[in-house]
């Protein structure tokens, strides 16, 4: 039988506000950084979080500190560019039970212009950032509908929509997530299934300290106050915010947006010099 879902207010702020009560929550990428922080923000308002990721270890360490909080948390490992992998894991959910709500967080980044990324580097990413999100949503949508409906909420970023220097294929990637998002609010609207992205700008992630760390050696501070100034609001994002606004999106005080892309920039788009 289903563990009730519970909040988790050892690990999170309990609110009255943007419950998820019963509901079922897939999470892709859950296992570190932004991911993580949506399924710890998800348990503790009452979701039943099921936390894919290529890192079962690192799944498994985050559904752990749920339920010990007294939350409810599932770990599966999946690799989101695997087709047969998504089909398998959403299958044995769907088994499970209804779920209500798709996170495609998962994703990879990449450094590089169009000289001098290579093609099996543009690949990876299209299959990862761009496939990997089709594979989930293709799995998702028929059980919804079956359901009477759901929530997608895409994770995109402001690649997508601003010109970053050397960036090429993680833009292309992220653009892509943007228009699959808009594209599958449109689709469904009468299955009552809405879907939403959220374009975040730099956030800081264990991802961005072994980037510094790999890349900087020795200079590792001044790189971060460099990366954290390049938001006009004067530092980096914190996962735990992202996941805030991620909360509101999957909630029912969200019911009346679908087909929207929030940049969460800390000005980045709108008031650079």
């Amino acid at each position: 039988m289903e563990k009730r879902c519970v909040s988790l207010k050892s690990q999170e702020d309990n609110s009255s506000c943007f419950r998820l009560d019963g509901k079922v929550a897939i999470i892709t990428g859950g296992a570190s950084g932004i991911g993580k922080s949506i399924a710890i923000k998800f348990a503790a308002h009452g979701g039943c979080v099921r936390i894919l990721d290529l890192d079962e270890n690192g799944a498994q360490k985050v559904a752990r500190q749920i339920v010990e909080g007294g939350g409810n948390a599932q770990a599966h490992k999946c690799d989101v560019g695997s087709r047969e992998q998504v089909e398998a894991v959403f299958g044995e959910l769907a088994r499970q039970g209804r779920f209500h709500i798709l996170v495609n967080n998962a994703g990879i980044a990449h450094i590089g212009n169009v000289e001098n990324t290579a093609e099996s580097d543009f690949v990876r990413m299209f299959d990862v950032n761009v496939k990997g999100f089709y594979h989930c949503m293709h799995a998702a949508v028929g059980p919804m509908k079956a359901n009477g409906g759901g929530t997608i909420l895409n994770i995109a970023s402001i690649a997508a929509t601003a010109g970053i220097a050397d960036r090429f294929a993680y833009s292309m990637s992220k653009g892509a997530i943007v228009a699959m998002t808009y594209s599958v609010a449109k689709d469904y609207l009468s299955h009552r299934i809405r879907c939403n992205c959220i374009s975040p700008a730099r956030v800081h992630t264990p991802f961005v300290d072994g980037f510094i760390r790999r890349n900087y050696a020795g200079r590792e501070q001044e790189m971060f106050d460099r990366l954290a100034r390049s938001q006009p609001i004067g530092r980096m994002a914190e996962s735990r915010e992202v996941a805030s606004l991620a909360l509101f999106l999957c909630s029912g005080e969200a019911s009346f947006i679908t087909g929207s892309n929030y940049p969460m920039d800390g000005g980045f788009l709108n008031l650079r010099d």
